[in-house]
């Protein structure tokens, strides 16, 4: 059984606009799988809509996550089964600290596995933990302070939405376009977090519209998406040839 199983999906808007058009992809623990495609061609719809944003209509098709459909699950209750979206541009949260952020996130998470009830992380464990996963993505302590994304650089917003990554563990993480507006620095930082990560109990898909991030994190597995669906799926290979090429060889007209 699949980790991720995504089974004839579609998506659309409360307008009736089809986006997502009969998307099928598996993905299990300790995999990396990249979607790639041109702009316009519904990747973010995908993240959002596998992560339960309200805007988007899932009108035919099922998302299970460890054989549990989740595709009528609010966002909140996807995330306390395992599911973790990253951002293309992360909100600010005025008047709530990351520290306080992460450590509310990890509770509700914790929360949910004990059977709904209260099983907060003991505030040495949670600091002892995050100052090392800090070090690792090379997050700056006194980051913990700042509001949530207020002010920050697109790098120091990536690095803090991998950071929640790291100390959620979930067990499937979708990113969208997490590369946008990096610099080769925190690129190669975001993308090593994101290899780290992966693992036997987590699996991931990237989504970007770039080669570059594949760079690093080095997907087992990539997926052309034009229109609203998949076109073609191959190996590492396949990422070099878009780089090269371009989708113009996939797109209609």
């Amino acid at each position: 059984m699949a980790l991720l199983a995504i089974k004839d999906l579609h998506v659309g808007l409360e307008s009736g606009e089809k986006i997502v058009k009969g998307i099928s992809l598996e993905v299990n623990a300790n995999e990396v799988h990249a979607v790639m495609g041109p702009n316009g061609s519904g990747k973010s719809t995908l993240a959002y809509s596998l992560m339960g944003h309200p805007a988007y209509e899932i009108t035919d098709g099922k998302i299970l996550l460890d054989g549990t459909d989740i595709a009528d699950l609010g966002a909140d209750e996807r995330a306390q089964l395992g599911m973790f979206l990253a951002f293309q541009y992360p909100h600010a949260v005025p008047g709530v600290t990351v520290a306080n952020f992460l450590r509310t996130s990890v509770n509700a998470i914790r929360k949910a596995k004990n059977g709904g009830e209260d099983d907060p992380i003991k505030i040495p464990d949670f600091r002892k933990q995050l100052a090392t996963e800090m070090d690792r993505l090379k997050v700056p302590k006194d980051m913990m302070g700042r509001y949530l994304n207020e002010g920050f650089s697109g790098g120091e917003k990536k690095r803090v939405e991998i950071l929640q990554m790291a100390m959620l563990q979930p067990r499937m993480a979708i990113l969208d376009e997490t590369d946008s507006g990096l610099d080769i620095d925190a690129l190669k930082i975001v993308a090593e977090g994101v290899r780290e990560l992966v693992g036997p109990t987590m699996g991931a898909v990237v989504i970007t519209h770039y080669q570059r991030i594949l760079d690093y994190v080095k997907p087992d597995y990539v997926h052309v998406f034009v229109d609203g669906t998949i076109v073609e799926s191959g190996g590492p290979e396949l990422a070099e040839k878009l780089e090269n090429d371009g989708y113009d060889s996939f797109l209609k007209g």
